[in-house]
Protein backbone atom coordinates (compact mmCIF):
# COMPACT_ATOMS: atom_id res chain seq x y z
CA UNK A 1 0.00 0.00 0.00
CA UNK A 2 3.17 2.32 0.75
CA UNK A 3 4.27 1.66 -2.78
CA UNK A 4 1.05 2.68 -4.42
CA UNK A 5 0.43 6.04 -2.45
CA UNK A 6 4.39 6.88 -3.64
CA UNK A 7 3.58 6.40 -7.50
CA UNK A 8 0.56 8.72 -7.80
CA UNK A 9 2.77 11.27 -5.82
CA UNK A 10 6.11 10.91 -8.20
CA UNK A 11 3.84 11.16 -11.29
CA UNK A 12 2.27 14.38 -9.37
CA UNK A 13 5.63 15.92 -8.75
CA UNK A 14 6.69 15.03 -12.37
CA UNK A 15 3.88 16.65 -13.88
CA UNK A 16 4.54 19.97 -12.20
CA UNK A 17 7.96 19.68 -12.93
CA UNK A 18 7.21 19.71 -16.63
CA UNK A 19 4.11 22.10 -16.44
CA UNK A 20 7.41 24.92 -15.18
CA UNK A 21 9.80 24.05 -17.64
CA UNK A 22 6.96 24.33 -20.51
CA UNK A 23 5.83 27.61 -19.32
CA UNK A 24 5.80 29.87 -22.10
CA UNK A 25 9.06 32.68 -22.36
CA UNK A 26 8.85 36.40 -22.26
CA UNK A 27 6.52 37.60 -25.23
CA UNK A 28 5.06 41.00 -24.69
CA UNK A 29 3.21 43.47 -26.97
CA UNK A 30 1.84 46.79 -27.14
CA UNK A 31 -0.01 48.58 -29.70
CA UNK A 32 -0.86 51.36 -27.79
CA UNK A 33 -4.56 51.01 -28.42
CA UNK A 34 -6.10 51.69 -25.30
CA UNK A 35 -7.27 54.96 -23.37
CA UNK A 36 -4.18 54.71 -21.09
CA UNK A 37 -0.88 53.33 -21.03
CA UNK A 38 -0.85 49.46 -20.37
CA UNK A 39 0.78 47.79 -17.00
CA UNK A 40 3.74 46.94 -19.35
CA UNK A 41 5.04 50.69 -18.21
CA UNK A 42 6.19 52.14 -15.25
CA UNK A 43 5.44 56.02 -14.84
CA UNK A 44 9.04 57.67 -12.93
CA UNK A 45 10.58 58.23 -15.75
CA UNK A 46 8.07 61.21 -17.36
CA UNK A 47 6.54 64.04 -16.29
CA UNK A 48 2.75 64.49 -15.94
CA UNK A 49 0.66 65.43 -19.05
CA UNK A 50 3.93 64.63 -21.71
CA UNK A 51 2.71 61.02 -22.19
CA UNK A 52 -0.75 60.87 -24.29
CA UNK A 53 -2.26 58.35 -26.71
CA UNK A 54 -3.14 59.53 -29.82
CA UNK A 55 -4.94 58.82 -33.43
CA UNK A 56 -3.50 61.20 -35.57
CA UNK A 57 -0.25 59.41 -35.89
CA UNK A 58 0.24 55.68 -35.75
CA UNK A 59 2.65 52.71 -37.31
CA UNK A 60 0.13 50.48 -36.99
CA UNK A 61 -3.98 50.18 -35.81
CA UNK A 62 -5.69 53.42 -34.97
CA UNK A 63 -3.45 55.12 -32.14
CA UNK A 64 0.29 55.80 -30.60
CA UNK A 65 1.76 57.11 -27.73
CA UNK A 66 3.53 60.92 -28.21
CA UNK A 67 6.05 61.81 -25.83
CA UNK A 68 6.37 65.71 -25.30
CA UNK A 69 9.53 67.07 -23.68
CA UNK A 70 9.37 70.35 -22.11
CA UNK A 71 12.68 72.03 -20.51
CA UNK A 72 13.42 70.65 -16.78
CA UNK A 73 10.99 67.76 -17.34
CA UNK A 74 12.19 65.74 -14.65
CA UNK A 75 15.21 66.86 -14.45
CA UNK A 76 18.57 65.98 -13.35
CA UNK A 77 21.57 68.29 -11.88
CA UNK A 78 25.11 67.02 -14.01
CA UNK A 79 26.83 65.28 -11.76
CA UNK A 80 31.41 65.89 -12.08
CA UNK A 81 31.20 68.16 -14.48
CA UNK A 82 28.47 66.76 -16.40
CA UNK A 83 25.26 68.77 -18.54
CA UNK A 84 22.19 68.98 -16.80
CA UNK A 85 19.40 66.00 -18.26
CA UNK A 86 15.84 66.36 -18.32
CA UNK A 87 14.01 63.34 -19.66
CA UNK A 88 10.42 61.83 -20.65
CA UNK A 89 10.70 58.40 -21.14
CA UNK A 90 8.48 55.37 -20.74
CA UNK A 91 10.37 52.76 -18.61
CA UNK A 92 9.61 49.09 -18.82
CA UNK A 93 7.79 47.34 -15.72
CA UNK A 94 10.08 46.08 -13.28
CA UNK A 95 9.19 42.21 -14.14
CA UNK A 96 9.76 42.70 -17.55
CA UNK A 97 13.55 43.37 -17.23
CA UNK A 98 16.23 41.58 -18.69
CA UNK A 99 18.12 38.58 -17.38
CA UNK A 100 21.85 38.20 -17.87
CA UNK A 101 22.67 35.59 -20.69
CA UNK A 102 19.48 35.68 -22.40
CA UNK A 103 18.73 36.34 -26.04
CA UNK A 104 15.88 38.90 -26.21
CA UNK A 105 14.99 40.22 -29.30
CA UNK A 106 13.18 43.88 -29.10
CA UNK A 107 11.15 45.95 -31.37
CA UNK A 108 9.18 49.12 -31.82
CA UNK A 109 8.97 52.28 -34.34
CA UNK A 110 9.48 55.56 -34.05
CA UNK A 111 8.06 59.02 -36.00
CA UNK A 112 9.31 62.23 -35.14
CA UNK A 113 7.59 65.55 -36.37
CA UNK A 114 8.50 67.91 -39.05
CA UNK A 115 9.19 70.28 -36.48
CA UNK A 116 11.52 68.17 -34.46
CA UNK A 117 14.52 70.41 -33.49
CA UNK A 118 17.82 69.08 -34.99
CA UNK A 119 20.11 70.01 -32.53
CA UNK A 120 24.02 68.93 -31.82
CA UNK A 121 23.04 68.00 -27.95
CA UNK A 122 23.49 64.62 -26.28
CA UNK A 123 19.67 63.06 -27.02
CA UNK A 124 19.06 59.35 -26.38
CA UNK A 125 15.73 57.65 -28.04
CA UNK A 126 16.24 54.76 -26.18
CA UNK A 127 18.56 52.58 -24.47
CA UNK A 128 19.30 49.44 -22.36
CA UNK A 129 20.83 50.42 -18.76
CA UNK A 130 22.98 47.41 -16.43
CA UNK A 131 20.73 47.94 -12.38
CA UNK A 132 22.65 49.39 -10.53
CA UNK A 133 22.32 48.49 -6.62
CA UNK A 134 20.26 51.60 -4.94
CA UNK A 135 23.19 51.55 -2.44
CA UNK A 136 26.03 51.65 -5.28
CA UNK A 137 27.27 54.94 -6.01
CA UNK A 138 30.02 53.06 -8.48
CA UNK A 139 27.75 52.85 -11.12
CA UNK A 140 24.89 55.18 -10.51
CA UNK A 141 25.97 57.44 -12.99
CA UNK A 142 27.11 55.13 -15.70
CA UNK A 143 26.01 55.42 -19.39
CA UNK A 144 23.55 52.68 -21.18
CA UNK A 145 25.15 49.70 -21.93
CA UNK A 146 23.33 50.36 -25.33
CA UNK A 147 21.35 53.14 -26.98
CA UNK A 148 19.86 54.49 -29.83
CA UNK A 149 21.04 58.12 -30.25
CA UNK A 150 19.90 60.41 -32.74
CA UNK A 151 22.56 64.22 -32.16
CA UNK A 152 22.30 66.52 -34.82
CA UNK A 153 21.01 64.98 -37.55
CA UNK A 154 22.64 61.67 -37.19
CA UNK A 155 21.39 58.31 -35.70
CA UNK A 156 24.10 56.15 -33.66
CA UNK A 157 24.00 52.95 -32.23
CA UNK A 158 26.34 52.74 -29.27
CA UNK A 159 27.55 50.92 -26.32
CA UNK A 160 29.37 52.02 -22.95
CA UNK A 161 31.42 49.35 -21.58
CA UNK A 162 33.61 50.09 -18.54
CA UNK A 163 33.55 53.82 -18.84
CA UNK A 164 34.67 53.17 -23.00
CA UNK A 165 32.23 54.54 -25.74
CA UNK A 166 31.89 52.77 -28.84
CA UNK A 167 29.85 53.34 -32.13
CA UNK A 168 28.47 50.15 -33.20
CA UNK A 169 26.64 52.13 -36.22
CA UNK A 170 26.42 55.94 -37.39
CA UNK A 171 24.41 57.45 -40.15
CA UNK A 172 23.74 60.84 -41.11
CA UNK A 173 19.38 60.73 -41.61
CA UNK A 174 16.52 63.15 -41.67
CA UNK A 175 14.36 60.80 -39.36
CA UNK A 176 11.20 63.96 -39.57
CA UNK A 177 7.77 62.34 -40.98
CA UNK A 178 8.62 59.28 -41.89
CA UNK A 179 8.51 56.34 -39.53
CA UNK A 180 11.66 53.97 -38.46
CA UNK A 181 11.44 50.59 -37.46
CA UNK A 182 13.60 48.95 -35.18
CA UNK A 183 14.65 45.22 -33.68
CA UNK A 184 17.15 44.87 -32.06
CA UNK A 185 18.76 41.14 -31.12
CA UNK A 186 20.43 41.06 -27.56
CA UNK A 187 22.18 38.77 -24.93
CA UNK A 188 23.69 41.02 -22.62
CA UNK A 189 26.71 39.68 -20.37
CA UNK A 190 30.30 40.92 -19.32
CA UNK A 191 31.72 37.67 -20.70
CA UNK A 192 32.89 37.53 -24.77
CA UNK A 193 29.38 35.58 -25.57
CA UNK A 194 27.47 38.48 -25.95
CA UNK A 195 25.84 39.55 -28.98
CA UNK A 196 24.07 42.87 -30.45
CA UNK A 197 22.37 42.81 -33.74
CA UNK A 198 20.58 45.23 -35.20
CA UNK A 199 17.94 46.25 -38.15
CA UNK A 200 16.60 49.49 -39.32
CA UNK A 201 13.75 49.45 -41.38
CA UNK A 202 14.51 45.79 -42.22
CA UNK A 203 17.87 46.43 -43.28
CA UNK A 204 20.52 44.36 -40.99
CA UNK A 205 23.40 47.21 -39.70
CA UNK A 206 24.99 45.64 -36.97
CA UNK A 207 26.34 41.98 -36.12
CA UNK A 208 28.39 42.27 -33.00
CA UNK A 209 29.63 39.78 -30.36
CA UNK A 210 31.85 39.84 -27.43
CA UNK A 211 31.44 41.67 -24.20
CA UNK A 212 27.83 43.67 -23.46
CA UNK A 213 27.68 44.34 -20.32
CA UNK A 214 30.09 46.03 -17.47
CA UNK A 215 31.98 43.71 -15.20
CA UNK A 216 30.22 42.71 -11.72
CA UNK A 217 32.80 43.61 -8.97
CA UNK A 218 32.82 45.52 -5.88
CA UNK A 219 34.78 48.21 -7.90
CA UNK A 220 32.09 48.54 -10.64
CA UNK A 221 28.76 48.40 -8.60
CA UNK A 222 27.82 45.42 -10.62
CA UNK A 223 26.19 42.30 -8.91
CA UNK A 224 26.10 38.71 -10.16
CA UNK A 225 24.23 37.86 -12.31
CA UNK A 226 23.02 41.42 -13.70
CA UNK A 227 19.39 42.29 -14.91
CA UNK A 228 19.05 44.74 -17.04
CA UNK A 229 15.90 47.39 -17.85
CA UNK A 230 15.14 48.88 -21.45
CA UNK A 231 13.38 52.85 -21.68
CA UNK A 232 12.62 54.19 -24.94
CA UNK A 233 11.32 58.37 -25.22
CA UNK A 234 13.25 61.49 -25.17
CA UNK A 235 15.92 61.89 -22.67
CA UNK A 236 18.77 64.54 -23.60
CA UNK A 237 21.12 67.40 -22.17
CA UNK A 238 18.72 70.46 -20.94
CA UNK A 239 17.34 72.79 -23.58
CA UNK A 240 14.69 75.24 -23.94
CA UNK A 241 12.89 73.83 -26.82
CA UNK A 242 10.29 71.40 -26.71
CA UNK A 243 10.45 67.68 -28.71
CA UNK A 244 7.97 65.82 -29.51
CA UNK A 245 8.12 61.72 -30.26
CA UNK A 246 5.58 58.71 -31.44
CA UNK A 247 6.57 55.32 -30.84
CA UNK A 248 3.93 52.32 -31.93
CA UNK A 249 4.41 48.41 -32.00
CA UNK A 250 6.69 47.70 -29.23
CA UNK A 251 7.18 43.79 -28.60
CA UNK A 252 9.84 42.09 -26.51
CA UNK A 253 10.45 38.06 -26.21
CA UNK A 254 12.87 35.97 -25.43
CA UNK A 255 14.65 34.04 -28.60
CA UNK A 256 16.50 31.51 -29.02
CA UNK A 257 20.22 31.48 -29.43
CA UNK A 258 21.36 33.74 -32.36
Amino acid sequence: MRNAAIVPLFIVSSLLACAQSSRPSMNVYDGFEGPALSELWESSRFAPGSVEIQSLIARAGHSAVRITLHSHDVFEAGRAGEADSERDELLESRRLVSSEDTNYEFSWSIYLPKDFPIAPVRLVVAQWKQYCGDDSKACSDDSPVLAVRYIGGVLLITQDIDHKHIVLYEEKRDLREKWLDLRFQVRFTPRSNGSVKVWLDERQVVDYRGVTADAETSTTGYSSPSRFYFKMGLYRNVMSLPMTIYLDEYRKREISDH
